[in-house]
């Protein structure tokens, strides 16, 4: 029997620069051609829109973003990636009317470092090279998937001259692109929606329509009847980095400075918290970065006092950080106005760090008052995150307000402010996608459950030295505001024979809920010279005033909603209610003038 040999590998030849030369000026020519043509048959552009985003599935499509993700092909996976979040944030909730012409490009435009794309994979001349928007046909692939189930009529594709082992390519599904005259285009006998987004993972791309018209079917151009008469495509596999050709002018010796990768982890933080401090510490490796407003020690900031590991490199927002400080001096202490311009200063803070924001960075820790901007704007596509939660989710805060003001409608605090539906939106879909919720807050991190890291608030140092206890004073460690339980506390503090000391400025406007209560303005250093610190908040996220009465002994009676650990001299109730207050009260006074007699 005759021994069959192995068939030898096809010799395979390196591109120029001639080629590469003669290649950029047919390209040219070509789109010098359908300049032309489109000049004769223009295609509209369409808009986002909210009309559909209700309406049922047409077709979709999915793909895995990671599939060559070793070492050695990271970074241009990594680019590829980021310039998939650049372009499903120009098409995610386009709406298109019946029988317009969807055109890739000119929904797209012209793919420029501006605009945030990057290096990424592109298939040219059958390699894998480094290009600015390489691996946009991935979302291509998508798009001519999808559109097929869907059934849209198919006025332009073109196949990719090789095949990539795992894309839609395999099937005969795939659709290259190429700015400005190889495009993708199709139409519908009816309007639909376009949404294309990133999970952690996956490319997703999905049409809606409200009514499916029989299609006529998807329609053979000259760049199919081409596919077939060449039913076999080579494969291809491994991108510059890794085919070895270290003669090829293209490979990255001579053209970049990437190096072998697998990512890094990103820190992008506002507020200092040392339980927060102390997590993120823990959780840094070697070339992380954090992205802070501003250098804490050197300003003589404590809100800002991050400490940065040795092994991270760390980005500022200085300017922009302090050109809000003094904004903020000029800012009425609550209200709308206020939350306007926080809102805003949040929203430029984000941007500025995502515009640092490497694309190898494929896990993010934020701050959570950063999310909804990260979010609405694409930064946390195709990326894994954490959230470090300062408050209570939007859905949940103006919940909790509302519910408020239905038991104390004189207040003209609790009702003041609420964020705009896009704002809530986004916040809430974020955190649905966020890996995991990292926060102190007990009653936060219950809302959350298995998804939740509860962390243990950092009770300060006790004192050395504590002053004399007044039995009949009791300690309210904020301004007397109905979202802090005042409407409350002043009902339970009916015929109360002692005084309540009241440590913030802001008031109610038209009320005064205290009026029938002996109080006055106390300081910070009264804290621990009073019977009880007394906040039952409706809304409480930073109870620090709480925990130092703790953690020096003195007795604490508060809302499970201030979210305190464990302890033995906290007193806690459900929620703010005039008579649980008084009972935990009269237990608390009771206790602490038989300790004085």
């Amino acid at each position: 029997m005759k021994r069959m040999s192995k068939k030898p590998e096809p010799e395979r030849h390196l591109p120029t620069r001639m080629q590469a030369l003669v290649f950029l000026f047919k390209s040219s020519l070509l789109k010098i051609r359908r300049a032309l043509i489109d000049l004769r048959n223009p295609i509209s552009s369409q808009k986002i829109g909210q009309t559909l985003v209700d309406a049922p599935v047409a077709g979709d499509a999915r793909s895995d973003l990671w599939t060559h993700a070793s070492m050695e092909e990271f970074p241009l996976t990594a680019g590829k990636v980021q310039n998939l979040r650049v372009a499903c944030a120009a098409l995610h909730g386009l709406e298109f009317p019946a029988n317009a012409v969807f055109s890739f490009w000119k929904q797209m435009g012209r793919v420029t470092r501006r605009k945030g794309y990057v290096s990424g994979r592109e298939l040219r001349e059958g390699c894998l090279v480094a290009t600015t928007g390489g691996g946009l046909c991935q979302l291509s692939n998508l798009l001519y998937s999808a559109a097929l189930d869907a059934g849209f009529e198919i006025v332009e594709r073109h196949p990719h001259s090789r095949l990539i082992p795992g894309s839609q390519a395999e099937q005969d599904r795939d659709a290259t692109v190429f700015w400005n005259y190889v495009d993708l285009r199709f139409r519908a006998p009816y309007a639909y929606r376009l949404e294309a987004t990133l999970t952690a993972d996956q490319l997703s791309v999905r049409f809606r329509a409200a009514r499916k018209e029989a299609a006529s079917g998807p329609a053979l151009g000259p760049s199919d009847a081409e596919s077939e008469s060449n039913p076999t495509r080579s494969n291809v596999s491994g991108d510059c980095h890794t085919c070895g050709e270290i003669s090829c002018f293209r490979h990255p010796s001579t053209v970049s400075d990437d190096q072998p990768a697998t990512g890094h982890t990103g820190f992008l933080l506002d507020e200092y918290w040392p339980e927060f401090q102390e997590w993120c510490e823990n959780h840094n490796q070697p070339n992380d970065r954090w992205f802070l407003p501003l250098d804490g020690e050197r300003w003589k900031k404590p809100n800002y006092a991050w400490s940065v590991p040795d092994r991270a490199s760390v980005r500022y927002a200085t300017l922009q950080t302090l050109r809000h400080s003094l904004r903020s001096r000029r800012l009425p202490a609550q209200g709308a106005v206020r939350q306007r311009a926080l809102l805003l200063r949040e929203e430029n803070l984000a941007a500025h760090y995502a515009a640092g924001l490497d694309p190898k960075a494929r896990h993010l820790i934020v701050s959570q008052n950063l999310l909804p901007h990260l979010w609405k704007n694409g930064h946390l596509a195709g990326r894994t995150f954490d959230v470090l939660m300062t408050r209570w989710p939007i859905v949940e805060l103006q919940r909790l307000l509302d519910t408020a003001a239905h038991h104390d409608p004189l207040s003209s605090t609790l009702t003041d402010f609420r964020a705009e539906p896009e704002h809530v939106r986004a916040e809430t879909e974020a955190l649905s996608a966020a890996a995991r919720v990292v926060t102190p807050h007990r009653a936060i991190a219950g809302h959350f459950g298995a998804k939740a890291i509860l962390l243990e608030w950092v009770l300060p140092m006790p004192e050395e030295s504590l002053p004399e206890r007044h039995p009949n004073q009791l300690y309210f460690p904020a301004s007397p505001l109905g979202r802090k339980g005042i409407f409350e506390l002043a009902e339970a503090l009916r015929g109360f024979d002692g005084e309540l000391l009241v440590l913030g400025r802001a008031r109610e406007e038209g009320a005064d809920p205290l009026a029938s209560v002996s109080h006055r303005p106390g300081l910070p250093s009264q804290l621990l010279s009073c019977a009880a610190v007394v906040l039952p908040a409706w809304v409480e996220h930073q109870p620090r005033l709480a925990l130092r009465a703790l953690a020096n002994g003195v007795p604490v009676v508060a809302s499970s909603g201030c979210g305190l650990p464990d302890h033995p001299q906290l007193f806690e109730i459900e929620r703010p209610a005039a008579g649980a207050l008084q009972k935990a009260l009269s237990e608390v006074l009771t206790q602490s003038r038989s300790l004085v007699s």
